[in-house]
């Protein structure tokens, strides 16, 4: 018998598929798998019409994004539409979760929920602009190296 299964990446639907996939690249410091990066300008955007996926630093692969043709956004916690899945993100301190709120806001999130004076658990939740619930929060359990990066 093998291993279990790895966790390749979690994969979000959108109308948008290159709008999302750029939202979180910038947001999340990510870079496109090879082949998936936007056409020059003016050229058809095949891949995204496809497919996208962002890797990290190292090249793994952690969130792709495939179109739909009609997508529901989820209006949780207060509507009758299920988050269904959402993103948590880490930050080290309340000071990251500012900074972090102010660049998902100018990459195009709504503020969902800010809770960041929460004295037990600061976080924000926000909608992406396809409407897909996520959370940014300060995790202890993440550990930070001096340049900026977090070790799982």
């Amino acid at each position: 018998m093998t291993e279990h299964p790895a966790l390749m990446a979690v994969v979000l639907d959108a109308v948008d598929a290159r709008g999302l996939a750029e939202f979180y690249r910038q947001l999340l410091g990510y870079r496109y798998r090879p082949g998936d990066e936007p056409p020059p300008g003016g050229k058809p955007d095949r891949q995204g019409e496809d497919w996208l996926v962002l890797a990290d630093r190292e090249g793994r692969p952690r969130l792709a994004v495939q179109p739909v043709a009609e997508l529901t956004p989820a209006d949780w916690p207060a509507g009758p539409t299920p988050q269904q899945l959402h993103l948590d993100l880490a930050v080290p301190d309340v000071e990251s979760l500012t900074h972090w709120r102010d660049a998902a806001v100018g990459l195009g999130a709504t503020v969902l929920d800010d809770r960041t004076t929460d004295p037990i658990e600061s976080l924000i939740v926000f909608a992406d602009p396809a409407g897909h619930p996520f959370c940014i929060l300060v995790s202890p359990m993440v550990r930070w190296t001096p340049e900026g990066d977090y070790q799982e």
